[in-house]
This record gives C-alpha cells, structure tokens and sequence, in this order.
C-alpha cells in the first residue's frame, strides 16, 4: 500500500511537472496574438475564478493576512509573470525552459549566507556557466538577448516571491492562500493590461483555448497535482522531479511553438540541470 502511494504521489509530481513544461511554448504561440500583459491579465482572472469556486468551502483568513498574501501575489504572480510573458515575447520558448531551470539557484544566492557552503558555490558557478551558454548566440545584441535578459529578471523576482511567500504564517489553506495571490496578481495584470489597449483585438478560438489552458490546468490543476503528490514525497524528492521541466520544456517548444534547438542550447541546459543537483546538495 505504500509503495503503491507513494507511486501515485510520483505521478501526481511528474503530472504537474509536465503540465507546466508546456507553458513556455504555450505562452509563445498565445503572443503572437496577445500582448504580454493582456494574456496575464486573461490567464490569472480566469484563474481567480476558478480558485474562487474552489476556496469558498474555507475558512478566510483575516483582512491583515488577506493583504499580506496579496502582497506576495503582486511579487509572485504580477511582477514574475509580466517579467516572463515579455521574455517569451521577445525571445523563445526553448530559452525561458533552459533559463527558468536556474532560478533554483538564484533562490539560493538571495537566501543569505546561511544557505551557503562550497559544494552550493560551486554548483551555482555552474549553472551561470549554463545560461552563459544558452544566451551566448545572442550576445550581439537584439530583441531575444533582452528577452534573455527579462527572463533573468523573472528569476530574481521569483526568488523574492520564495522568500517573502516562506514568511506567511496565516495558517490558511493553501487553496486559500493561492487564491488570494491569484486575485491580487490579477489585479495588477488588468492595471498593466491597461498600457496595451491599442494592441487589443478578438483572439482567435485556438487562443482562447490556450488562455483556458494556462489559467485552468497550468495555474489550478497543476497546482492540485502538484500539493497532492507533497503529501506523499519529502520536498527534496519532489523538488528533483521538477528537473523534468527544463527537458520536457524544450519538447514542447519544438512541437507546439515550432522552434529549433541548437546544440549550445542543449548544452547549456544540461549544465544548467548538473548545477541546481550540486547546488541542492547540502
């Protein structure tokens, strides 16, 4: 029987880690008919609709709390995804998956000293070296290497949203807490949304699938899975599973945004993946 949870819970883990491998190129093929702070603004009202429904069956946490959680919503949700939405515009999906397998490692460099030792060092060295690889080609300049750049930033706000978000103490579920993260993060996306109303046309039926798509399985069922299979994994495991993303995400990015990857690319992914294992290590 536990062998057998514990199989489910894997799954679960793998489930979710598939689910949001698929986002980058998801996001890409949406942009070509969205702006970037329009899709966010679609994606996470959609989203706190959903979560809403879901939510109500739990106590609220109280009007102090609600703001907190907010808080880290407008960090986590707003500032990380509108940093991300615009790299994926302005580079490719194959980039955000390599880059995005690094921000384990910037989460560790904004943790303070304590999270520090020279295994860790070593393994954040390396996997720097790693993006260095994946962006070098686009070193002279252009509009991807900003997106590089932009996406580089999402880290830094991703890490932020860690270490605030670690701090929440409400108590409340963590359907509740995401919620009002979600509902806070919206609301900044539709205030930046706002700067792209002469870009605003009708999407077309296969975008408006792809919003449903990321709001509803990448930002809830995902979520689901992802919780569901933490109650049957140690944290470290399932935080391993997730090293899946970075090579399924370049899958995705051929198949469904039509890209191709280069063998520096795949190189620097892989350096990237070697430096979050030795950076994890203790």
């Amino acid at each position: 029987m536990i062998t057998e949870t514990r199989g489910l819970s894997v799954a679960a883990v793998l489930a979710a880690a598939l689910i949001w491998s698929s986002s980058f190129a998801v996001t890409k093929v949406a942009l070509a008919e969205v702006p970037p702070m329009t899709l966010g603004a679609l994606r996470f009202v959609l989203a706190a609709l959903v979560l809403g429904v879901a939510a109500r069956r739990f106590p609220r946490p109280s009007t102090r709390q609600r703001l907190s959680i907010g808080g880290a919503g407008l960090l986590g949700i707003t500032a990380y995804f509108a940093l991300e939405n615009a790299g994926v515009d302005l580079a490719t999906a194959s980039d955000a998956t390599l880059i995005v397998a690094a921000y384990p490692i910037i989460t560790l460099a904004l943790s303070g000293r304590a999270a520090f030792s020279p295994v860790r060092l070593v393994g954040m060295l390396v996997a720097l070296a790693g993006v260095w690889l994946v962006v070098r080609e686009h070193s002279g300049g252009g509009h991807r290497l900003w997106g590089d750049v932009l996406l580089v930033a999402g880290g830094v706000a991703w890490a932020a949203y860690n270490l605030v978000a670690r701090r929440e103490g409400s108590g409340a579920s963590p359907i509740v807490v995401t919620y009002y993260q979600t509902l806070a993060g919206a609301g900044g996306f539709v205030l930046l949304s706002l700067t792209e109303t002469s870009r605003w046309t009708v999407p077309s039926g296969g975008t408006v699938l792809r919003i449903g798509f990321l709001a509803v399985v990448c930002s809830v069922a995902a979520f689901l899975l992802y919780n569901h299979g933490l109650r049957g994994l140690e944290p470290s495991v399932a935080v391993n599973l997730l090293n899946i993303v970075p090579v399924a995400g370049l899958g995705w990015a051929v198949v469904l945004a039509g890209e191709s990857v280069t063998p520096w690319q795949l190189l620097g992914g892989a350096v990237v993946l070697a430096g979050v294992f030795v950076g994890s290590r203790k």
